[in-house]
């Protein structure tokens, strides 16, 4: 594999995906241990993959009911 070849990954902690997102902390380490949300766990830390969370919020995305 090449060196362009891998994936970059941009992982936030917590207190980042909190702000970023709008829930609070506490709702967050709830969803992570209730497996709602993708992480990433290294050692005692959670961290989150931004590309992952951006895909989580794309999947969850609620769309519009078209107009009658």
């Amino acid at each position: 594999m090449k060196q362009s070849e891998r994936k970059q990954y941009q992982l936030i902690d917590v207190n980042q995906v909190s702000k970023y997102t709008g829930l609070s902390v506490s709702v967050l380490y709830k969803m992570v241990s209730q497996r709602r949300i993708p992480y990433v766990k290294t050692g005692r830390l959670v961290k989150f993959d931004l590309e992952g969370i951006n895909e989580w919020i794309k999947q969850n995305t609620v769309m519009p009911m078209p107009n009658k």
